[in-house]
C-alpha cells in the first residue's frame, strides 16, 4: 500500500478517517502494518501490501463466492494483450481518454487485468477493490504502477471516502445476492458528475445457459471443490477451443453470410481469438459462481434509477449481456450497510 491511498480511504464501520502504522516497508510500499480508525477504534491489517477490510463474511454464499473466485483468478493469473479491446467493449462508449486525470474505482478487480489498464491510461489514482484473495495477484500485477492501488473489501462496505470521478464493475454485480445494492453502493462513492459503467449477464439471449448450465452450476459445480470444478472447466475449454477455432472462425472467414446463423455467434466468434487457457478460465468462471443473476434489460435500467443516477445508456452486448453507463447528477448521502 502506498501512503497516498490514505487520501481516499475511510473506515467501513463508521466512515471515519484512517491512520497508517507501518511495520515493514519495501520501497514506497507499506507491506505490513495497520490502519486505525480513531473515531470507532477499529483496526484493519495490511498484509502483503494490501489493506484488508474483510473481518467476516455476511453468509456462506458470500464466503464461497470469495473462495471460488479467488481460486479462479489465482489459478489463471495471466494478463492477455487482448484484454484491452475486451475491456473497452465492456465499458463502451468510454475510451482511454476518459480515465486520464481521473480518480477511478475498479469494483471487483479480480486479478487486476482492468486495474492495470486504467492506471496505464493515466488515471490519477486507480483503486481496485475485491472481496477475494485474488487481490494478491492483482497487487503483483499493479505493483510497478505508482497510481494503482489494491484493497480487499466488500463492494457493499466500501472503505472509501467518496468523490470518485469514475467507477466500473465488469462481470461482478450479477454475482452478488442483491446486485442492485451493489450498484447503489458504487453510485454513492461517486462525485457529482461522476460516471458509473457496469456490465452484467443478460437474461435475454441466454436461454440454453439458463436451461442447462445454470442448474448444473447451482446444484453441483459451485458446491464442489474448486479443484474439481477446474477439471470440468478444462474439458469445457478444450471443447470451446475446438468449436471456436474449427467452426466459428472458418465460417466467419469463408461463409460470412452463414456464420451469423450459428448459436451464440457474436460471443463465440469474439472469444475465438483467445488461447485455450483463457477459454478454460471463462468456463471456470461460469461453473464456480455460487450466485449468478441473468438480468432482464428492464431490471438493469431500474437499478440505475434506484441508485439516483441520471438516465443510463444501456446497450446489448454480444446479444447475451448488457452494458450500461450513467452519471451521478446530484450529491447523495452514502448508504450504510450493516452486516
Amino acid at each position: 500500500m502506498r501512503p497516498r491511498l490514505l487520501e481516499h480511504l475511510a473506515c467501513p464501520a463508521c466512515g471515519g478517517g484512517l491512520d497508517l502504522e507501518v511495520h515493514r516497508w519495501e520501497g514506497e510500499e507499506a507491506m505490513e502494518g495497520l490502519l486505525g480508525c480513531a473515531p470507532c477504534g477499529t483496526r484493519w491489517p495490511i498484509r502483503g501490501g494490501v489493506p484488508r477490510f474483510v473481518a467476516s463474511f455476511q453468509d456462506a454464499s458470500e464466503e464461497r463466492t470469495a473462495r471460488n473466485f479467488g481460486h479462479s483468478w489465482n489459478t489463471y493469473p495471466e494478463l492477455d494483450p487482448l484484454y484491452e479491446r475486451q475491456f473497452l467493449d465492456w465499458v463502451h462508449p468510454l475510451g482511454p481518454e476518459d480515465f486520464r486525470g481521473r480518480t477511478v474505482l475498479d469494483a471487483g478487480c479480480g486479478k487486476g487485468r482492468h486495474l492495470v489498464l486504467a492506471a496505464r491510461w493515466g488515471a490519477t489514482e486507480a483503486i481496485g477493490v475485491d472481496l477475494s484473495l485474488a487481490v494478491d495477484t492483482a497487487f503483483r500485477h499493479a505493483r510497478g504502477l505508482p497510481n494503482a492501488h489494491v484493497v480487499q473489501a466488500s463492494l457493499l462496505e466500501l472503505p472509501l471516502r467518496g468523490g470518485l470521478d469514475l467507477a466500473y464493475s465488469v462481470g461482478v454485480l450479477h454475482h452478488l445476492q442483491t446486485p442492485e445494492a451493489g450498484l447503489r453502493a458504487l453510485a454513492a462513492v461517486l462525485a457529482p458528475g461522476g460516471r458509473l459503467a457496469a456490465w452484467v449477464y443478460g437474461r435475454e439471449g441466454n436461454g440454453w445457459v439458463l436451461a442447462l448450465v445454470d442448474p448444473l452450476r447451482r446444484f453441483l459445480s459451485s458446491r464442489t471443490s474448486p479443484r474439481l470444478t477446474r477439471l470440468a472447466a478444462r474439458a469445457a475449454g478444450v471443447v470451446l477451443h475446438l468449436i471456436t477455432r474449427g467452426v466459428y472462425g472458418p465460417l466467419d472467414r469463408h461463409a460470412p453470410a452463414l456464420a451469423p446463423l450459428l448459436p451464440y455467434h457474436d460471443y463465440l466468434r469474439y472469444v475465438a481469438r483467445f488461447p485455450r487457457r483463457e477459454l478454460e478460465s471463462i468456463a471456470f468462471d461460469h461453473l464456480t459462481a455460487p450466485v449468478a443473476h441473468y438480468v432482464p434489460r428492464g431490471e438493469f435500467l431500474r437499478w440505475f434509477a434506484a441508485a439516483g443516477l441520471g438516465p443510463p445508456l444501456v446497450e446489448r452486448h454480444h446479444r447475451n449481456s448488457w452494458r450500461g453507463l450513467a452519471r451521478r447528477s446530484a450529491a447523495q448521502e452514502r448508504p450504510q450497510y450493516v452486516r
